[in-house]
């Protein structure tokens, strides 16, 4: 989705992106109308609070059926909390899950429900088929076409993604670099990262990643290619996050995973289109890279290959 570029920053560069200590806009709405909820409604509340992989997205009648209650439930019970639609108590309801979800909670909302092995299998797949499809209804394809306009002209690209959303961060740069573009994906500590975000210009490019509330070191990296006038643009799973506010543009993908650990098969997607759009775009230059890189590995013999008698040493 477009952005345009904030100047809300003072300071530290982060007001308005931290998040204020103690309860959550929906933690304090229950907790205010706990004398005019019924059991039930309660109930209702505590399970969709509890299991973040089901309820991050669903609508008023895939809740209800969820918890086997009809819709109108699900309203009245929303009412009482002083919503007056459905939107809105979504809205808070992502921003309660970005704040307080953690891999400890989601896998103890997990183990509460009862699946065989098999099951959890089927529905962890089940949730990635979900995510992807989500972000294929959802996704402007130009986005990434504006995007790799961004990359064709960079003198630098540098794509920040730390700890698990380091392999997204690999994945991308090897690619681009691949395609002969100048980019690399920092790994190590703060130092290492923003060191090589504060050579960047006007004339450069950063790329961040990064999901929920969004890891300390991204962010700031971020922030300060902002405030460098450096363009940006984010990957991450809600418009909630500080990647969303800070970058120029973002392209949104779920990560929601009934384990401890992200699905990345939605993000995985928005890197393939980056790099389909960045080949497709410059084929002649394309082409002449990947023919190089071809005829240097067989140079190399980077590829293994079976002995003619068919055995391995």
């Amino acid at each position: 989705m477009k952005k345009t570029r904030h100047s809300a920053s003072t300071g530290n560069g982060v007001t308005g992106l931290v998040r204020p200590a103690g309860p959550t806009a929906l933690e304090a709405r229950i907790a205010a109308a706990q004398g005019s909820l019924s059991d039930g409604r309660k109930k209702l509340l505590s399970m969709i609070l509890e299991n973040p992989e089901d309820t991050f997205f669903l609508s008023s009648r895939e809740l209800g059926r969820r918890y086997e209650v009809d819709a109108a439930t699900v309203v009245r019970t929303i009412q009482v909390l002083g919503y007056r639609k459905f939107s809105e108590f979504a809205a808070d309801l992502r921003t309660h899950f970005v704040t307080r979800i953690t891999p400890y909670t989601v896998l103890k909302a997990a183990s509460r429900e009862k699946r065989t092995p098999v099951d959890r299998i089927r529905h962890s797949v089940e949730m990635d088929l979900r995510n992807l499809q989500m972000f294929q209804s959802t996704f402007d394809p130009q986005q990434i076409i504006e995007l790799s306009k961004l990359v064709k002209r960079a003198r630098r690209i540098v794509v920040v993604g730390i700890d698990l959303a380091a392999s997204l961060s690999w994945h991308l740069s090897y690619g681009l670099m691949s395609l002969g573009f100048p980019a690399e994906g920092p790994v190590g500590g703060t130092g290492n990262i923003q060191k090589r975000v504060r050579a960047l210009t006007s004339r450069d490019l950063l790329i961040a990643i990064s999901f929920g509330q969004g890891l300390r070191e991204t962010v700031e990296a971020a922030l300060r290619a902002r405030r460098q006038g450096v363009p940006t643009f984010g990957i991450t799973d809600n418009d909630t996050s500080p990647i969303y506010k800070i970058c120029d543009n973002v392209c949104i993908a779920s990560i929601a995973s009934p384990s401890f650990g992200s699905s990345y098969v939605a993000p995985m997607s928005i890197l393939g289109a980056i790099l389909v759009t960045c080949a497709h775009t410059q084929t002649s230059r394309s082409l002449a890279m990947l023919r190089r890189s071809e005829e240097e590995d067989k140079a190399d013999h980077r590829w293994y290959w079976l002995p003619r008698n068919g055995q391995d040493k």
